[in-house]
């Protein structure tokens, strides 16, 4: 790719004005957009001529802008994100796109994210899962030495990779079920994986594979949550999720507490 601009990009991005209004692609033919740009930038680009012509601005999720909220996520010509893996839609640059290409943006497609306006979807099914067991419950009072309970550095290395999921729904968006096995995994298993979530184990996993179950497909290990998780999740996670399942199912058959 040469040159320091893209001299010509069609853009077609979805508008809806609401989640039961119909919803059709307005496309755009933006000139000289700076290589260097990322997706949102670019449409930032196009908000500001149609603000400037009197039209409705493109409606879509941004907040940090640096790869860590989650909030932007979006399809790019069909892919979540876009097609620089382990990137969000925030940090995917255009000069991953030749001159006088076509870009079609248009939001997540799941049934558990409806669409609230254009590129903008609600994902609080995902908020949900969290709050059915995504937490400790810790006594409060002086905070203990560091020290005071060993963890050692690779358990501590799993914990923190599962940690790095920034909840954006790309996998529900990738899956063919719309599953968000990955999602739910990766956050019973940053748990799991430290002492600290030791006394609500068996509740947790049960409570949030419960909730996932009520807003989700099933997962069918296809893998495609993994191609288009920006965080690098892998597989391993839904393992350990099954593993944990397993445990808790049983415990509560037989009748162990803790």
């Amino acid at each position: 790719m040469s040159g320091q601009t893209i001299r010509r990009l069609t853009v077609d991005v979805w508008r809806q004005a609401g989640p039961d209004a119909p919803g059709a692609f307005e496309r755009h033919c933006v000139q000289d957009a700076a290589r260097e740009m990322s997706v949102l930038e670019l449409l930032d680009q196009i908000n500001e001529a149609l603000v400037a012509r009197g039209d409705e601005p493109v409606a879509f999720d941004s907040d940090c802008r640096e790869g860590i909220c989650g909030a932007c996520g979006c399809l790019v010509n069909g892919t979540p994100h876009g097609p620089a893996d382990v990137t969000p839609v925030c940090l995917q640059r255009l000069w991953q796109f030749d001159d006088g290409d076509h870009l079609v943006l248009e939001p997540f497609r799941a049934r558990a994210f409806p669409v609230v306006r254009d590129l903008v979807v609600d994902r609080s099914a995902l908020d949900a899962i969290i709050a059915a067991g995504g937490y400790v419950s810790v006594a409060t009072g002086t905070a203990p030495p560091a020290a005071a309970t060993a963890v050692g550095h690779e358990l501590a290395e799993s914990a923190m990779d599962m940690a790095a999921c920034i909840g954006c729904g790309a996998c529900v968006a990738a899956c063919p079920n719309a599953s968000a096995a990955l999602f739910t995994g990766a956050k019973i298993s940053q748990l799991a994986l430290m002492p600290q979530g030791n006394p609500e184990r068996d509740q947790r996993v049960l409570a949030m594979v419960s909730e996932q179950e009520i807003h989700f497909g099933s997962c069918s290990n296809m893998g495609e949550c993994v191609a288009a998780c920006p965080a690098g999740i892998g597989l391993g996670s839904i393992a350990r999720m099954n593993r944990e399942l397993l445990r808790a199912r049983w415990h509560r058959r037989i009748g162990y507490r803790r």
